[in-house]
């Protein structure tokens, strides 16, 4: 009888959430915040994979890692910390992941920071990805669009194959793919053998490769070391890896998804769950305080206690460059 593959549930936390500021801060970015029925976007990230992988590891950074130890504590689950320096991007986040791993491990990568919904349908997903893994391809999880979304990119495909990856479009071009039917959303979510990864990852860019292992290898308790982690090359795995292998196959999946990257994504998942807007959509976040929109419509009202936002639905992906100003201006406010 064929050996049962490790399932190891990987989950990146690096993501700060620029879009979502100022409820999303780096003292407290949007995967750790208890806005969604009382739990946070990480704590459902845990519980959603955990009947299927056999061990968790969580790929984090020193200003996280402390969030994700306070939520994996709560539920008394062991996990496996990796906690980097400084962020390299996915390419080396995954690496590391993979040389904590037997090279015969499956391994479920996924962002922190996603909503899911339609369980059946993603534990189907789940399932076929973990069987083309085993056969030794990399896997990519591809959302049937339900509109033409300019916030993602998008995988061309034919029946699992990949034929291209493309990047986030403009409205125009997100029409014309939904238009020609063979397109997904590109979740960011991967499922593949441990060692294959590393191979296709050794053969395409074998300096990410070469510094990560050096990086992992003088790791102290899954703390990596500053200065080798500044060595490695920060790139994507989709740059490094998706676009190069001839090893891809996408999983095409149904279940509900959102990569809650926006206010415009928040704002439809929270309607969707009953939080209330007035009559010409206008939508308060972060407080109960009585708050009126005059002559306004699609407004979302956000409050925290340093910093407020007010914005139109349709602007939401604007809100990445007051995140800049503040950066260059005046970065306690993002703290």
């Amino acid at each position: 009888m064929e050996k049962k593959h490790s399932i190891t549930h990987v989950i990146l936390t690096g993501g700060v959430g620029s879009r979502l500021w100022p409820l999303s801060r780096k003292s407290q970015p949007k995967q750790y915040l208890d806005l969604f029925d009382g739990k946070s976007l990480f704590e459902m990230t845990v519980e959603r994979n955990r009947n299927v992988a056999d061990k968790i590891m969580v790929v984090g950074n020193i200003d996280n890692c402390h969030l994700s130890r306070k939520v994996m504590e709560k539920s008394n689950t062991p996990y496996v910390d990796i906690i980097e320096s400084t962020p390299r991007n996915t390419a080396a986040a995954i690496a590391f992941a993979a040389f904590a791993s037997d090279p015969e491990d499956i391994l479920i990568v996924t962002p922190s920071d996603h909503i899911i919904d339609e369980m059946k349908n993603y534990d189907l997903a789940i399932q076929e990805a973990i069987d083309k893994a085993s056969k030794g391809y990399i896997v990519t999880f591809g959302i049937v669009p339900t509109k033409p979304e300019i916030g993602y990119g998008y995988i061309e495909r034919k029946g699992d194959d990949v034929i291209s990856f493309r990047e986030k479009p403009n409205q125009v071009t997100a029409k014309d793919f939904i238009a020609k039917g063979n397109f997904l959303w590109n979740s960011g979510m991967f499922c593949f053998k441990a060692g294959v990864f590393l191979e296709e990852l050794k053969l395409f860019k074998p300096e990410v490769y070469e510094k990560s292992k050096i990086a992992w290898d003088r790791n102290n308790n899954g703390n990596l070391d500053l200065e080798l982690s500044l060595e490695i090359p920060s790139i994507s795995i989709d740059y490094a890896v998706m676009e190069r292998s001839k090893k891809i196959k996408v999983v095409p999946s149904t279940f509900i998804w959102s990569d809650l990257g926006s206010f415009e994504s928040v704002y439809d998942y929270l309607v969707s769950t009953g939080h209330p807007v007035d009559k010409n959509g206008n939508m308060v976040i972060g407080t109960s305080n009585y708050t009126a929109f005059v002559g306004l419509k699609n407004t979302i009202f956000v409050y925290t206690d340093t910093a407020n936002l007010i914005l139109h639905k349709d602007s939401s992906q604007d809100v990445k460059n007051i995140y800049n100003e503040l950066e260059r201006e005046n970065p306690d406010l993002l703290n």
